[in-house]
Parts: structure tokens; C-alpha cells; sequence
């Protein structure tokens, strides 16, 4: 084979660290320093490096990548990993980010050219410029670290922290190996279509569609909010929001208006317009049966059993603390919620002649306990203060005619936007995002000199020193109550990247010459690398053993987790 182009065998599972090796075997100022003789800089006795045996196994894997062969086995490379790094060990599969930032750090250890590391004190930087404060911290970081890690991979940030009580700043001047930048999120609106229903029959329902934030962010409240504007809900009305599944309340989403919203694809939502009462009121909720064909209606009417099935969304109404004590007093209520459904206007029918028949049962209406009597007072059924009570409503069938369903049958489903399909963003965004101002989290909390508290500071990093090879790694992976990875391309230069505005000085371009890339989910899937033969300026694709030339065109994907730049 060419030199160069050799592929390296995948001993299980170690894509994650064929792809990382290509990406420094392809870095040339590192693989001149390999391939010519480094025996005088390495560090044996450095008590943070690896007796020197790291970086010997990585000059050697070096040479033999070099050495013109097809395929090389990095087995020897793979077990000195492996002792020194028990994470990598065995055959699982790891990120090869956290491979890269392992090996770089162990290989500068390894040759760092300071035997005896000096202590030296910072200089109080009060009212100093910025550069001479950057400078002096370089100098004291050099003097503790000087090796060709540091010469090529090294840079440099300004770090600002403010003190949110006495506006106190603190400024240091911090290196770093290589840079983990977000990937920011154009804020995703997914459209939520809900019925809204007039919880004293005073209104049709009507189906509003609003704009909410996308599902990961939604909470119940933002629904709540926008349904409100939707609506124009009058000052003493409230919404009552739910999930129907089954024909029954599923959940309750506006009891928790700040959880997460968490809803999935082909969900059922009804909203009730509900009046605010003094004291505790009691919400009705009215399910609706239908007789199954072999039972009449008066038979059933007059025993209690499961003859019946739900059909349609549940009604909801609110009954003032008072409460009710005649059953045809629960009758008319009812015959009010349900007036909007009627196909036409009252036929002077007398007031008793009410078409459905009321029982009382269960949340999940599992069980009949009683059919009201609407001519009786309510024995069992004062309404006292209990929250929620819960009736089927069994219409008559002459009823099917006068009233129309349609609405409590077709409920829109909830459709979910796809998250991982997200536009495409700029590296510059990303840059951007990981230099914007942000306060620190709860558990992060910096000691303020001058309050002598703990303070959530606001912190904002700035680019100051750049690299000669700029390592860049798209923080592709959140590991948050549940893990994921984001599929956005993000569309990266791969000739001139220009960092001039970001830092206070002029700066050559970067040319991008190797991309780490991941295919698939958390924890599994698949690495690769693209790398540049810079002395041949052609682009292959190291897939383990697999070595194929490439088109420059289809360097950015969605794959490309780690980026390297050289000016």
C-alpha cells in the first residue's frame, strides 16, 4: 500500500479508537515528530505520565501506519491502552472524543520536557491589560508544560466570571486541548391542534390549533397559555386540559403546569372552559355510553350493569361548593353541557323530557353503582367538596337524531415534529454559543473574593491563543435524565475557517484535514475517519481495515462528531 493508507484491523468493538488514531496519523507536524527520532524527550519518571510506555506505543503504531503496509493490528498499542486507561479496556464501545482527549493529555505527560515542575505564583491582575495578564499565564502554563502536544494542540481562553451581587469580575487566562462546542437549537414550535369545550354549554366547541415550543421544552403551561389567547378566556373562567384515551381521562395535564408536557404522537387533547367559583368546586366529568344492541334502553335504565360501551370525549362542567340536591336540578346541568351538540332548536319539549339517563360510577367508569333518578333528590350525591366526580351519561335512542357527536368522536391527534431532523447550523453558531454569556448552574457555584459567598456567577468564555492544529469536537451527545444524540448537520468549512473576529488579533485560516465521525445511537453504532494525505492533498475514508479515496464533497455529514484543523 501507499504510504499512509494503511487501514487498522478492528479488534472488537475499537472502531471508536481506529477512527481517533487516523485522525493524529494524518496530523503531519505530530507523525514528522514520530517518524524522526524522540527517544531524548521522553518523560519516564513523570509521576502524571505513563513511564514514557504510552507514547513509545503510539511512535510505534505511528511508524508501522507509515511503513506502507495494507493493514497494521494495533493490539500492542490496545493493551498499553488499556492498562493505563482501564475505561478503554475490554471490548465495549467508547467515544472517540473522550479516547482523543485521554491520549493527547497522556501522550504530552509522556513527553513533557519540564522534569522538575516549578511552583509559581499568579500576579495579582487588577487593572493589568488583558495581554501582558495572557501572557504571564501562558509563561507560568509553559514552565509547568512544554512538550509537542502543547507546541501543536495547545490554546488558550479567557475565561470572565461576574458576580451577580457585587458585579465583582474575575478574568483568567485558562489552556486548552481542544475545543467542545454546543450545537444550539433553533427554538423547534411544533403546532398542537385541541378542541376547546364550553363547560356550561354556553359555546360550540371549537378546534384550535396553536404554537407551542418543540416537544423536549413544552410544558403544560406554554399549551395552557396559548390555548388561553386562542380562546380569549373571559377573567373568571379557567381551562381544565386533559388527555383522552379510551374515551375516558387519561391524565390531567393542567394540574402540573410545569413538568414536562411529554406528549407523543397520535395523543388526544380536550380543553373545558370552566368558571371560577368561590370555594371549592367540583368537577363533573360525563362520560357517554351506548346501549349495547340487544338491551332496551328502559330495561337497561332500570338495571344496573355493564350494558353499555364509551364512546367520544368525556364533558367536563364545575359545580359551585353549594352543590346540588334534586336530581332534576343534576339533569338540567346536564342537558345545558351536552345543548350545544343538538342538531336544531328546542321542539317544545317538556323540560322533564330529558333524553338521556344519568348513573354514577368510576374514574375509569368500571363500575355502575347507581342510575339518578331525576324525579328523586340526590340521596347519595350531595355534591360535596370532592374534586372530581364522574357520570355516564346513557343517551335515549331517539337522541342519536337531535344530536350531533362529531365533535367528541374526532378529536385531532397530537403529530410530533421530528426532532433529530433539525436544520443545518454553522460552525460560527456553534462558536458563538459556546462563547455566549451564561450563569453557572446550582451545583457549580463560584466564591465570590470580595462577598466571601458562593455565588451563581455568570461566566463567558473568549477565544485568545489559537493552536496550531484546532481540535473540534460537536457536542454530539447529551447524557441528561435520558441519553441522545443529535442528528444536525452542522455545516462546517473545509477550506478557510476563519477565527479572526473571534480573537484580538489577526490569524491565519484553518484548512479542516480529519473528521472522527459516529454513526447510529448512544453507546453503540459505528466510527469512522476522514483524513487528507496533505503531501497528495486527496481525501480517503479509513472505515477499520477499509481504506477508499473520497470526494471532498461528502466530508460534511451528519456523522462528523470530531473536526481537525490545521493552519
Amino acid at each position: 500500500g501507499s504510504r499512509g493508507l494503511a487501514g487498522l484491523q478492528n479488534l472488537g468493538n475499537t472502531c471508536f479508537m481506529n477512527s481517533a488514531l487516523q485522525c493524529l496519523a494524518h496530523t503531519p507536524e505530530l507523525v514528522e515528530y514520530f517518524l524522526q527520532d524522540y527517544d531524548d524527550e521522553i518523560n519516564p519518571a513523570n509521576p502524571l505520565g505513563m513511564e514514557g510506555e504510552l507514547a513509545v506505543a503510539f511512535g510505534e503504531l505511528i511508524r508501522k501506519l507509515w511503513a506502507g503496509r495494507e493493514v497494521v493490528v494495533p493490539r500492542p498499542f490496545k493493551n498499553k491502552l488499556s492498562r493505563f486507561a482501564p475505561q478503554f479496556s475490554g471490548y465495549n464501545q467508547h467515544d472517540s472524543q473522550e479516547l482523543l482527549a485521554f491520549l493527547l493529555d497522556g501522550l504530552h505527560e509522556d513527553l513533557n520536557r519540564v522534569k522538575s515542575k516549578p511552583y509559581i505564583e499568579v500576579k495579582d491582575i487588577d487593572g493589568r491589560p488583558d495581554g501582558e495578564v495572557a501572557d504571564e499565564y501562558w509563561a507560568i502554563h509553559k514552565a509547568r508544560n512544554n512538550s509537542i502536544i502543547v507546541d501543536l494542540f495547545q490554546g488558550q481562553y479567557k475565561s470572565t466570571l461576574v458576580c451577580p451581587v457585587c458585579a465583582k469580575v474575575s478574568v483568567t487566562f485558562d489552556p486548552f486541548m481542544y475545543l467542545s462546542l454546543p450545537l444550539p437549537e433553533k427554538q423547534q414550535l411544533m403546532s398542537v391542534a385541541v378542541t376547546v369545550f364550553s363547560g356550561d354549554g354556553s359555546a360550540s366547541p371549537e378546534v384550535h390549533t396553536v404554537q407551542i415550543p418543540g416537544p423536549k421544552q413544552a410544558r403544560p403551561k406554554d399549551l395552557i397559555h396559548a390555548l388561553s389567547v386562542a380562546c380569549t378566556l373571559e377573567e373568571n373562567e379557567y381551562l381544565f386540559v386533559v388527555e383522552v384515551y379510551n374515551n375516558r381521562i387519561y391524565r390531567v395535564i393542567s394540574e402540573c403546569p410545569s413538568a414536562p408536557l411529554s406528549l407523543a404522537n397520535g395523543d388526544r387533547l380536550a380543553a373545558f372552559r370552566l368558571k371560577s367559583f368561590p370555594g371549592k368546586t367540583t368537577k363533573l366529568i360525563l362520560y357517554h355510553g351506548t346501549l349495547e344492541e340487544h338491551v332496551t334502553y328502559e330495561f337497561s335504565c332500570r338495571t344496573i350493569g355493564k350494558q353499555f360501551k364509551l364512546y367520544g370525549s368525556p364533558l367536563v362542567t364545575a359545580i359551585p361548593e353549594a352543590g346540588l340536591s334534586e336530581g332534576a336540578e343534576l339533569y338540567n346541568l346536564v342537558a345545558k353541557v351536552v345543548s350545544p351538540l343538538r342538531r336544531e332548536a328546542e321542539v317544545n319539549s317538556s323540560p322533564e323530557d330529558w333524553p338521556f339517563r344519568l348513573f354514577i360510577t368510576d374514574d375509569k367508569a368500571s363500575t355502575v353503582d347507581l342510575l339518578i333518578d331525576p324525579h328523586m333528590p340526590l340521596p347519595t350525591f350531595n355534591f360535596s367538596p370532592r374534586e372530581h366526580r364522574y357520570l355516564i351519561l346513557v343517551w335515549s335512542p331517539s337522541a342519536k337524531d337531535q344530536y350531533g357527536f362529531k365533535e367528541l368522536e374526532n378529536l385531532a391527534p397530537v403529530t410530533i415534529p421530528d426532532s433529530r431532523r433539525r436544520e443545518p447550523i454553522s460552525l460560527y453558531a456553534c462558536l458563538e454559543a459556546f462563547m455566549r454569556e451564561e450563569p453557572l448552574g446550582p451545583d457549580d457555584m463560584w466564591f465570590c473574593p470580595k462577598c466571601k459567598e458562593h455565588r451563581q456567577a455568570s461566566k463567558k468564555l473568549d477565544l485568545w491563543r489559537l493552536p496550531e492544529i484546532l481540535v473540534v469536537h460537536l457536542k454530539r451527545f447529551s447524557y441528561s435524565r435520558y441519553s441522545n444524540k443529535l442528528e444536525t448537520l452542522v455545516d462546517f468549512p473545509v477550506h478557510d475557517l476563519d477565527l479572526s473576529k473571534y480573537v484580538s488579533h489577526r490569524t491565519d485560516p484553518y484548512e479542516l484535514f480529519a473528521v472522527s465521525n459516529h454513526y447510529g445511537g448512544v453507546g453503540g453504532g459505528h466510527y469512522t475517519a476522514y483524513a487528507k494525505l496533505c503531501n497528495e492533498n486527496k481525501w480517503y475514508n479509513f472505515d477499520d481495515s477499509c481504506v477508499n479515496p473520497m470526494s471532498p464533497d461528502s466530508i460534511k455529514t451528519t456523522a462528523a462528531y470530531v473536526l481537525f484543523y490545521r493552519r
